[in-house]
């Protein structure tokens, strides 16, 4: 099996070996997520899972670019997305399969993909001068969490149905979170200057100062005791700026694949995580 470590070559890393570490440093951030209650989770693990995001939607950018077939590519991360956030919805809303402290995962970065595949085909719909097309693709899914409120203003009997709706087939982005506006701009830039990787790169942390430093930053200021060292201690997106070498070490190959351990993973990691942590929570309570 190809390997992070094996995958660097003195050429650079190839995609898997991308895929790798974003999974590893994912796999970190999310056992301090399901297992924080326990207080012994360090908090360096949360801080080093801030690159995966970045690095996962930096290979999605070379899969969607690169594929034979992007309705495939599409089509396997909309039914996970899907599935999951359906689940999600009944858990919100219902209820149902919620750890008896209240929590639940909302892992919604397939969620992010779908959305961003969509805005990526209608950017490159505009490109080709099928206006009506691409600006369907770009506009519609941006515009979509506030079309999808005031329908459920005018209409309150729909607010359910409309949310299930939102959560599963129809997607949309939020405030907070792996589906938030921040993630979804932060696709945006790397697909936008994809063409050539150092600047890229360049736009890449310009965005991540903005983000990681300013926003947050201004954000946070407003909570007492707020001190600008804390965003390398509570308020720590700026460690997400780390991928930016990782991205530069990228040697344009796919590597060994893994396709169907990669797709698989993402769901399987959240809930068998869960799953474990609510048995350690009854365990301890």
């Amino acid at each position: 099996m190809e390997t992070a470590c094996t995958t660097l070559k003195h050429t650079g890393l190839t995609e898997t070996g991308l895929k790798w570490i974003a999974l590893g440093t994912m796999v970190l951030d999310h056992i301090h997520y399901f297992f924080g209650f326990t207080g012994v989770i360090p908090e360096w693990f949360s801080m080093v899972g801030r690159l995966g995001a970045p690095l996962f939607l930096f290979c999605l950018v070379e899969g969607f670019t690169h594929t034979h077939s992007r309705k495939r590519y599409f089509a396997k991360v909309y039914l996970i997305s899907a599935a999951m956030s359906g689940l999600l919805f009944f858990m919100a809303y219902g209820g149902i399969l919620v750890r008896p402290d209240g929590f639940y995962p909302t892992n919604g970065m397939m969620t992010t993909f779908v959305i961003l595949m969509v805005i990526w085909q209608g950017l490159d719909w505009l490109g080709e001068e099928k206006l009506f097309r691409g600006l369907a693709a770009v506009i519609l899914p941006l515009a979509w969490p506030f079309l999808a409120s005031w329908i459920a203003i005018q209409f309150p009997s729909l607010t359910n149905p409309l949310g299930f709706i939102c959560y599963s087939f129809l997607p949309m982005w939020g405030i907070t979170g792996d589906s938030s506006l921040p993630v979804l701009v932060m696709g945006l830039v790397l697909y936008l200057f994809r063409k050539r990787r150092g600047l890229q790169v360049g736009a890449y942390c310009v965005y991540y100062i903005l983000y990681g430093v300013v926003f947050m930053g201004l954000m946070a200021s407003r909570l007492p005791d707020f001190t600008w060292f804390q965003l390398f201690t509570r308020y720590y997106e700026i460690y997400g700026i780390l991928a930016a070498p990782l991205m530069l070490w990228y040697n344009g190959e796919r590597g060994g694949g893994h396709k169907l351990l990669f797709y698989a993973f993402y769901p399987a990691h959240v809930y068998i995580l869960y799953g474990l942590s609510w048995g350690l929570y009854l365990v301890l309570n």
